[in-house]
Parts: C-alpha cells; structure tokens; sequence
C-alpha cells in the first residue's frame, strides 16, 4: 500500500492529509487561536472538589477549569481498583501535576489525569509506573520479548529516574541504539519537567506537546508511507532537523512542496474534506451511510441506495454491508468520530454473513490510531462501539450550530409560524387590546397569510375587530417574527 503525507501550512492555521493508493484516509486541522492541548502536562490548582461526582475542578490557566475524576488521581496500574473517596485524594488549593487527556469540548473542560506519559517515536515513557509494556499490535511474541528485553537491560542510562517504559508499534524491528537514544531523550525531557514543577507555581505550563507537523512525523509515519511534502520551506526545515536528532532514517522522506498547485488540491483533498462534512457518504456500489453526529452518540445508517445486485436480496445487503464495514472506519478516521458509535447495518437474516461483516469492519479498524472497542449484533440488530475520543471532530473544528435552526437541522414551516402569529395576536388583544397590529415576518410567511390563510386573517380581524397589517422583513428567517401594536 502506497501512501503520503500532505502538510498545508499557512500563518492561521496547520492541515495535515493522510492520503493511501489516492484515497484520502485522515485528516487533522490545527489552528493557532485555539490550538489542541492534550498531551499537554501543567501544574494546575485545585479549585472545588465534588464528592458527590467523586471529582475536582483544576484551574490549569487555561479559560474554563479542567475535570479530573477519582480514578484518573489513582497510581499507574490501580485502574481496574475502586477509587478511594475523592477527598482523600485531594483538597481544595492543592497543588497538583496533571496531564491533559481529552481537549475541551462544548461547554465541557479539559479531562485531566496525574498518570503522566511522554511519547516519543519508539518509546512512551510513564514516570509513576513500574514496569515495560510492548504495543498490542506487536503481535510476534519473540520481537516482543527482545524489544523488552532491550528496554530493561539499559538501566544505567536511568541515573536514578525511577518509571515505566511501553514499547510503541513503530518500534518494531529497531535496534538497541535507536531504543536507548529514545529512552535518553524521554529522560532528559522528563528532568526539565522536573525542575520546571519545583520553579514554577499553579497554574502554569510545564510541557507542551509537539506541534502538528512534528507530532505527525513523530506518530503516523509507519510502513507504507513513502514521503512527506509540505508546502512551507521554513517549516520543512524544522522538520528535517527534528527527523534528523530522533529519525533519522526518515529524513530522506520529507520533501519540499514548491508547485503553484495548492498541495491539498493533489488528490482532491479539499473535495474529500467537504465531502466529509456532509451527513452522506456514497459507497462506489451505489448504496450510501447516513451519519448523524449528536450530544450523546453517533449514528450511522446503511442504505443499499441505487445498488440492486446481480443475485438475490440477501446477497445485495450482504455486500452493502461489506463495503459499508471498510468505509465507515474510513468514516471514523476522517471525520474523527469519537464516543458511542451506534452502526445500523441493512437486516441479514444469515447469521454467518453478520459474523463475515463484524470480522470486516473490526480488521477496517485496526488500522485505527484510537482506541476502539467493538460489541457483537444486539437484539435489534444494531452493532455498537465505542472509539476514543480525545480531540474535537472535523466538524466541530469547522462547523458551529446554524444561527437560524440551532442546530437541530429542520426549521418551522410557514404554516406553523402563522398559527403561532394567530396565537399570540389573541394573547396581546387580551393583554393590551392595541387599535391595530402590525406583524412583520419572513417573506415566506407574509406570501402565506395573505394567500392560503388569508380567509383565517379575515375571520381573525372580524373576531377581535382590529386591523392586522404585514410587512415583509428580507432578514427575518423563517422562524422570526415581531408583532407591533400600535
């Protein structure tokens, strides 16, 4: 599988595509106003413990205070354990070194966790645990056990530091040298943080995760993708001098993007982008995904659509929901659909061909840098799971709720909107009973009343015996109306 990186930078804002055999398959947008913070470490304060909620409140500097849970104050490796009441954990004005695990969302804060990490290329290094874990996607157990083995026999280089090492997935194959430069890097960087917690006072930052570019080369760089272009020469600078002190192997892949071509219109990028943020996706058999994101969930619905088959009905559904199980953990990855996923694949009445479809979409996830877990057919044919959520979704980056619907999708229509007129004119006849009424409303309202419900506006003028007069307002939305006595 052939593949590259396409990095769009400009002084507003960074975008990265992950494109694979043309197709793009990620896609992460960065803006300097409201940049991500997860990963970030601080030293935040204290502000209000909530027993009831087993939870606190940490001022973190940044403009709403962040949420940590009882569970995310326990030791590395207590998490399977009830955690101890939250007041003995923590108390008000207590200093605390806290890491950022989900960005803020909505009207939500930043979730916190004091079970620190700090990744690198090969290696993520846990200050409070004890022990080395090796990626599960690792699968062979003896490059598992001699990447451990590796990890532990270079203790000399800890000079006291105590903590626990997880072998990532792209540390596979490396030699003992590349690992231990890691565990030298994550150690050093460990130190400084160390210092800045004893010098600084809450809150305050004592880390900051790499920026986009950087964190893209540093994570998604895996077998498969052959280069790296980015559009900015400054910025390819820096990351060929990053890539040259951790990785160095890859340099050779990061290139120059100088064409008059804008380099998200190489592989329709900018097509794909819209097209992400649309509630369709077409499936090339005809059939499409009806994806709804929502507070609690997201809902996604498979339709054959313009896809008949060649055989019999069973069979058309069952390739339907093949080719939808590969696209919507496309879907998931492009959009960054995170939380409950609720999927409602076409009816199989073959219990094997849902088995076929589960082991399908679960493979189509694997590729997945976030964690995902994934439940069997339900009752009512619904295949659930959930998939970790930690920054906003492309939509959420960069969509906000329509003004004029507030966000539910659908709008009242003029015949709603003049019964409401109706109800409120009675309601002011009663209140104020006024000489005359001027109603002023959309276009599409007015042409209603004076059309379709001209004969319930006459009988409405006889029953209260005033005037009523309407003026079209082109700026009202449909919705919108004033009433003015006069």
């Amino acid at each position: 599988m052939s593949g590259e990186i396409l990095i769009n930078m400009t002084p507003m804002e960074t975008r990265v595509a992950v494109v694979e055999n043309g197709v793009l398959q990620e896609a992460w947008i960065e803006r300097d106003q409201c940049r991500g913070i997860v990963s970030n470490i601080y030293m935040g304060k204290v502000v209000r413990v909530l027993p009831g909620m087993q939870a606190a409140f940490v001022d973190i500097g940044q403009s709403r205070t962040a949420f940590i849970h009882a569970h995310e104050l326990m030791p590395a490796g207590h998490s399977g354990q009830e955690a101890a009441p939250i007041r003995t954990l923590v108390h008000e004005g207590q200093a605390l070194v806290v890491q950022v695990i989900k960005d803020p969302m909505g009207t939500k804060g930043a979730r916190l966790t004091t079970q620190l990490s700090i990744p690198s290329r090969y290696l993520v290094y846990m200050p409070g645990a004890a022990y080395t874990g090796v990626s599960q996607r690792i699968e062979d157990e003896t490059e598992r056990g001699r990447l451990r083995d590796m990890v532990n026999a270079q203790a000399g280089i800890r000079d006291g530091l105590v903590g626990g090492f997880i072998i990532r997935t792209a540390a596979e194959g490396v030699d003992e040298q590349s690992l231990a430069a890691d565990m030298q890097f994550l150690l050093r960087l460990w130190r400084k943080i160390e210092v800045a917690r004893r010098e600084t006072k809450a809150p305050a930052v004592l880390y900051e995760d790499l920026a986009l570019p950087t964190r893209t080369l540093r994570d998604v760089m895996r077998e498969g993708i052959e280069r790296i272009r980015i559009d900015s020469r400054e910025n390819h600078d820096r990351l060929c001098d990053f890539a040259r002190e951790l990785m160095p192997a890859l340099e050779s892949h990061i290139e120059y993007y100088p064409g008059e071509r804008p380099i998200f219109d190489l592989f329709s990028v900018e097509d794909e982008l819209q097209r992400a943020l649309e509630r369709r996706a077409d499936l090339k058999s005809g059939g499409y995904l009806i994806i709804d994101q929502t507070e609690a969930m997201t809902t996604i619905d498979v339709n054959t659509g313009a896809f008949v088959g060649h055989r019999n009905l069973e069979e058309t559904i069952f390739k339907t929901n093949l080719e939808a199980a590969t696209a919507i953990a496309r879907q998931l990855r492009l959009r960054n659909l995170g939380g409950i996923i609720i999927i409602d694949f076409i009816d199989m009445l073959d219990s094997d061909h849902q088995r076929q479809v589960l082991r399908v979409l679960e493979k189509a996830l694997e590729r997945d840098y976030a964690r995902t877990r994934l439940s069997g057919v339900t009752e009512l044919g619904l295949v659930q799971m959930t998939r970790k959520r930690t920054r906003e979704s492309l939509e959420h980056v960069l969509c906000e709720a329509c003004p004029v619907c507030k966000g539910r999708g659908t709008l009242k229509t003029p015949e709603t909107v003049c019964y409401e007129i109706f109800r409120e004119i009675m309601r002011e006849e009663r209140a104020y009973s006024p000489e005359t009424y001027l109603v002023m409303a959309a276009q599409s309202v007015v042409d209603r009343l004076h059309e379709e419900e001209s004969t319930a506006v006459a009988d409405l003028e006889s029953f209260i015996g005033k005037a009523i007069r309407f003026q079209v307002e082109q700026h009202y939305c449909q919705e919108q109306y004033d009433i003015v006595l006069m």
